[in-house]
Formats: structure tokens, C-alpha cells, sequence
């Protein structure tokens, strides 16, 4: 397996750094129970289905897309990326996905192309894993949840599906401080995503 696969993996690793820049310059300007009164404000979130129909997920407000092309030797690859950020908090609620070409994505196992992505996301990052585990979407799909911290601080949690031939990467990026105040919503956002089958 050639990590020109994951070239889109990269750009998206790239993509939510530089954008976390931004979230790392705006301070929080609430206090700590003020903090915990913006996580129980469920109003604010609401249900995202993407664009072609595929995915749905909550998000906090309506998030910000962006489209990359990726040339791999399968041929041009796209990146979608959605990210949601709340004002004052630190963090980053995102959505990436690429389309492998049909024969690929028959050919090649899941679990291989899932344990790569892991790899890669470590190493794009450059990232200490703290915790994986295999996981399944609501409708059977396999996956892989991490969460590792790179050397600035700054926690990710991301749960990958492999389906249809495309593979989904559903990341909170956060302080650890603004870890434990967003606990009930990073768990809600990351369950709350959901595959739709194509018919």
C-alpha cells in the first residue's frame, strides 16, 4: 500500500491545522461556568446533511466547506471538508471525506485502508496516539475511533468509516482544557453522525 492513497488525508490533516490556527488566537472570553452553559445550549446545534445526500450530522451552526483536488496515481482525488467552530470556545468540529475510484474501493480491505488512514493522520500531524478502538457506523460500516495529542496540546478525536468507497473522517480538534467543559457535545457531535446508504 503507497501513502500516495493518502495524499488527500494529508490536505485535510493540513487543512484543519491551519484553520485551528484561528481558533487558537481567539481566547475564550467566557468563564468556566459560563463555558458549560454554551455546551448545554442544544439550540445552536443543528442537523447537517451534506450536500450529496450521504452523510448527516449535527453541527453547531452551519459549517464552512471546502473543496481540494488531490492527483494521486489513480487519478484526481477530491477532499471535501466541513467545519463547524463555535465563537469563543476552542475548538473545532470538522467533517472530511474522499471518494476512492470504484475498483479500489472493492479491491482493497477496509481494515487495511483504515489503519492507514491512522498512520497517517498520526504522522501528518505529527501526533502521540492515546487511545483506538474498532468501531461500526449506525448501519454496519467499519471504523476506527483515535484520539491523539500533538505537541502543542491540542486533542483530536476522530472516528473513521470506510463505506461505498469512501472514506469519512469525523474529527473534534480541542484544548484539554476546553475538553472537559465540551465533554457532552464532542460526544454528541461524534455520535450523532450518521452514513446514508445509496440506493
Amino acid at each position: 500500500m503507497t501513502n500516495k492513497i493518502f495524499l488527500p488525508l494529508i490536505a485535510a490533516a493540513t487543512f484543519v491545522s491551519s484553520t485551528y490556527t484561528v481558533v487558537e488566537a481567539r481566547k475564550p472570553q467566557l468563564a468556566v461556568s459560563q463555558a458549560q452553559t454554551v455546551d448545554s445550549q442544544v439550540s445552536q446545534w443543528k442537523l447537517f446533511t451534506a450536500p450529496d445526500g450521504r452523510f448527516t450530522v449535527l453541527m453547531p451552526g452551519m459549517p464552512k466547506r471546502v473543496t481540494q483536488t488531490q492527483k494521486t496515481f489513480m487519478g484526481e482525488i477530491n477532499l471535501e471538508v466541513f467545519l463547524g467552530q463555535p465563537p469563543k470556545q476552542e475548538v473545532a468540529y470538522v467533517v472530511a471525506f474522499n471518494d476512492f475510484p470504484h475498483s479500489y474501493g472493492q479491491m482493497t480491505n477496509p481494515q487495511e485502508i483504515l489503519n492507514n488512514a491512522q498512520e497517517m493522520a498520526l504522522k501528518t500531524t505529527q501526533s502521540n496516539l492515546i487511545a483506538a478502538r474498532d468501531i461500526r457506523s449506525s448501519n454496519g460500516h467499519p471504523g476506527k475511533e483515535i484520539e491523539y495529542i500533538n505537541s502543542g496540546g491540542k486533542i483530536t478525536r476522530n472516528r473513521m468509516y470506510f463505506a461505498e468507497g469512501r472514506l469519512y473522517q469525523v474529527m473534534v480538534i480541542t484544548t484539554k482544557r476546553q475538553q472537559k467543559y465540551l465533554a457532552k457535545s464532542i460526544t454528541g457531535y461524534l455520535n450523532s453522525f450518521n452514513v446514508v446508504l445509496q440506493k
